[in-house]
C-alpha cells in the first residue's frame, strides 16, 4: 500500500517539473539529458534529507501520533496548494477584466508558472547549464522540503520514495519540455497546482486510515 503512496507522492510533488518544462517549451529553451538528470538528483536528495528529517521525529515520538501528523501536514499543504490556485485564478480573472489584450501577451509566457522558470537561464542563452540548473534544482529541493518531512512522518519509505522522485522528476520534465512546444501546454500549466494539491490531499487521508 505505502508503494502506492509513495508514487502519488512523487507525481504530486513533480508536477512542478512538469510546468517548469511546459515553460520552457514555450521559450525554446534547451534542456540537455545531463541537465536533467543533475536537477532530478538535487530533488532526490532534497527529499531524502526532509525525509530523515521526518524519519527521525518518528524515532521519539510514538508511531501513531507521528502518523497522524504527518497526514495533518500533507492535508494542509494540499489545501494551501488548493487555495493558492484559487487565489491565482481569481487575480488573473481581475487583470482580464481590466486588460483583456495585455492578459493575451503575458499568458503566451505564463508568468505564473512557478515564479518564471525561465529567469532561471540567467545568461539568456536560450539552454540551461549546469550552473543554472543547480539553482533550479535546490530551488524545487526547498520547495518540496515540507511535503517530504510530512511524507516520511506519515509512513512513506525513506528510500524507495526518493527513488521515483529521481525518475518522475526526468520523465515529468522532459515530457513538460515536448508539451511546451504544444497546444496544451497553458492548459496543463494553469491546472497544475490545482491537480497537485487534491493528490496530496488524497494521500494525506490515505495514509491516514491504511
Amino acid at each position: 500500500m505505502h508503494l502506492l503512496s509513495a508514487i502519488l507522492f512523487a507525481v504530486s510533488a513533480n508536477l512542478d517539473n512538469l510546468v517548469i518544462g511546459i515553460a520552457y517549451g514555450i521559450k525554446n529553451i534547451e534542456l540537455r539529458f545531463k541537465i536533467n538528470i543533475i536537477i532530478a538528483i538535487l530533488t532526490s536528495i532534497g527529499t531524502f534529507v526532509s525525509m530523515l528529517i521526518g524519519n527521525f521525529a518518528r524515532s521519539f515520538i510514538h508511531e501513531d501520533i507521528i502518523n497522524l501528523i504527518g497526514c495533518t501536514i500533507l492535508i494542509i499543504i494540499g489545501s494551501w496548494f488548493i487555495k493558492d490556485f484559487m487565489k491565482n485564478r481569481k487575480i488573473k480573472n481581475r487583470k482580464r477584466n481590466h486588460n483583456n489584450e495585455k492578459e493575451e501577451k503575458t499568458n503566451v509566457t505564463y508568468i505564473g508558472i512557478l515564479r518564471e522558470p525561465g529567469c532561471a537561464d540567467k545568461d539568456n542563452s536560450g539552454c540551461i547549464d549546469i550552473k543554472e540548473s543547480i539553482t533550479l534544482g535546490l530551488a524545487l529541493s526547498l520547495n518540496n522540503f515540507g511535503l517530504g518531512i510530512g511524507a516520511s512522518a506519515a509512513g512513506l519509505s525513506i528510500y524507495i520514495t526518493p527513488i521515483l522522485t529521481f525518475i518522475l522528476s526526468i520523465a515529468l520534465l522532459s515530457m513538460g519540455v515536448k508539451l511546451g512546444k504544444r497546444y496544451l501546454a497553458h492548459i496543463l500549466g494553469e491546472y497544475a497546482t490545482l491537480v497537485s494539491g487534491i493528490i496530496i490531499i488524497f494521500l494525506g487521508i490515505y495514509e491516514m486510515f491504511i
